[in-house]
């Protein structure tokens, strides 16, 4: 990916930060991307202290805003953009779906859904210009199956692939390839903030389910994003890749 350009939301750690990393040693520019500036900023300088090239951007992707002058300042930082990882992303907060709130519902939509929708709204405006470029949008195990008391993150992932699904047809005959993602349990901060909320017993519940028998790890992400985006992959259009130990099988 030398030469190339690529652009990752919700960088600061976890799977967004594995995956920045994995551009940057691919050889590409990479912007970091989250709404923690402090964060995001100690994420960009990682990397440049390891010889790589990257920009560290403050960006709240509910705010659209904020979103188009992300992909900007990416655009004007390296001149172009090639690869995109919609990632940001929250969890719910665990409720019925009779108890569940308007302030979390839009609170998790804004990011997980209308945050991926806005950003792919910006790359592609490029990315058309450019009649190239590969995006992977962040959905979710939970974007495919049912879970109790998680209505609100559930639907807001199953509405992330039928966005990938849709902008891909639209695309895929100009030289720009749309896929997604579904991780399923990985150690992250949002895993640790489960714990940390006092759902150590549902987590580990799920990881029974795991037949790999383990967590998965953020650079097993990584790959399969740098995959998705390279030449690889194709002819790889509007796929929802299940990255999950077999947990939904």
């Amino acid at each position: 990916m030398e030469g190339k350009v690529a652009l990752v939301t919700g960088a600061a750690s976890g799977l967004g930060f594995a995956t920045a990393k994995a551009f940057a040693e691919a050889g590409a520019a990479v912007a970091l991307a989250d709404w923690d500036e402090n964060a995001v900023q100690a994420a960009a300088d990682q990397l440049v202290a390891e010889g790589y090239k990257t920009l560290a951007i403050k960006c709240d992707v509910s705010d659209d805003k904020q979103v188009k002058e992300m992909v900007d300042k990416t655009i004007t930082a390296f001149g172009r953009l090639d690869y995109a990882y919609n990632n940001a992303g929250v969890q719910n907060e665990l409720a019925e779906a009779a108890d569940q709130t308007r302030e979390d519902f839009d609170r998790v939509n804004g990011i997980n859904y209308r945050g991926v929708w806005s950003c792919m709204k910006y790359e592609l405006q490029q990315m058309r210009k450019q009649e190239s470029g590969a995006i992977v949008n962040c959905s979710s195990i939970g974007g495919i199956r049912a879970g109790a008391q998680r209505g609100v993150y559930h639907g807001a992932k199953h509405g992330v692939i039928g966005l990938t699904v849709s902008a891909a047809v639209e695309y895929a005959g100009r030289g720009i390839r749309i896929n997604c993602i579904s991780p399923g349990l990985f150690q992250t901060a949002m895993s640790d903030q489960m714990i940390a909320a006092g759902q150590k017993e549902a987590l580990d519940g799920m990881l029974a389910m795991v037949p790999i028998g383990r967590l998965g790890r953020p650079e097993e992400i990584a790959s399969a994003v740098l995959f998705l985006c390279s030449d690889a992959a194709s002819m790889v259009v509007g796929h929802n890749l299940v990255v999950d130990g077999g947990i939904t099988i």
